[in-house]
């Protein structure tokens, strides 16, 4: 089954040429079976690159998914156009009077893990969300800073600087194979890293209801599920594209950052070769296990989500 996507929506033609099933609102309309609603908050300064990324992987499963885009109310992007903004989302404020009720929700990372998070400027808005999505969301999966905070909210885990940015592609080991969530996955792979603060895991292993299920020797743990919360927090980005890195490592470069080659990336460490993607593939598990988990679990009538 295809996700719906409004077809003015650039990721409706960046999937479709990618030959991922899209379809639109008055098309699903006509269909006999209940579409996911999923929502993304989009905390990324480059929106459309962030919803073509994670349309693509939640698009890619059999299931209809339905895709809401939401924004904080009062913060205003720079990077991405005001009419693309007022086109196709809406603020969280207005979601919450709303009442609606979603299966799934993606909140993504933003380039401002140097704050303590309550100097962010909508971090109060940010815990309203996190508080909301215990009665009207499914699941809801946190994405790397998403994620820190998340679980800082919930359980009190502290974020630490490091030393120099864990940047690149690192290996993962998979510490819980029988998770529905890692249904499909090697014992080790790799998934791209860009940060420069990180949780520890022996502050997770304090936390009753949390438990590691990817994890690092070089970066630490990277996917904890919160059965209590209904949540899954992810501190790495599996949804980058392949150019991702190499796109953050030339700004750097161009700006004169000082910034190392994205380890384990490029072929042989040069940069002036194709980058490789060695992570798609684990990546379309992943988010095709939360999908389907959450089809499975999710309430037949939407109104009794968070009931």
């Amino acid at each position: 089954m295809p996700i719906t996507l409004p077809e003015t929506l650039p990721a409706f033609d960046v999937l479709n040429r990618e030959g991922v099933m899209v379809m639109t609102p008055e098309r699903a309309a006509r269909q006999d079976i209940r579409p996911l609603r999923f929502a993304l908050l989009n905390l990324m300064p480059k929106k459309i690159q962030t919803e073509n990324q994670f349309a693509r992987l939640i698009g890619a499963t059999p299931l209809q998914i339905d895709l809401h885009l939401i924004r904080m109310s009062e913060h205003q992007t720079r990077n991405t156009a005001a009419e693309h903004m007022e086109t196709f989302y809406r603020p969280f404020d207005e979601v919450e009077a709303s009442g609606e009720k979603f299966d799934g929700l993606i909140i993504t990372g933003a380039p401002i893990e140097h704050l303590p998070f309550e100097e962010v400027t909508y971090w109060e808005e940010l815990t309203r969300v996190f508080n909301w999505t215990q009665s009207h969301v499914h699941s809801t999966f946190g994405v790397c800073w998403g994620g820190m905070a998340m679980i800082n909210h919930f359980h009190g885990v502290k974020k630490y600087m490091l030393d120099h940015k864990a940047f690149g592609c690192f290996r993962h080991r998979n510490l819980c194979p029988t998770s529905p969530y890692l249904r499909g996955f090697s014992d080790d792979f790799v998934i791209p890293v860009s940060r420069w603060t990180e949780m520890k895991q022996a502050e997770i292993d304090m936390r009753p209801g949390l438990r590691t299920l990817l994890g690092s020797d070089e970066v630490g743990p990277c996917l904890v599920e919160d059965a209590g919360h209904r949540a899954l927090y992810i501190f790495n980005h599996f949804e980058y594209d392949s150019d991702t890195l190499k796109q953050e490592y030339d700004r750097d470069v161009a700006q004169g950052t000082p910034i190392n080659v994205p380890m384990n990336y490029y072929p042989e460490d040069d940069p002036s070769r194709p980058p490789l993607n060695r992570w798609r593939s684990h990546a379309h598990l992943l988010y095709g296990n939360w999908v389907n988990e959450v089809y499975q679990t999710t309430p037949f009538r939407v109104e009794d989500i968070g009931a």
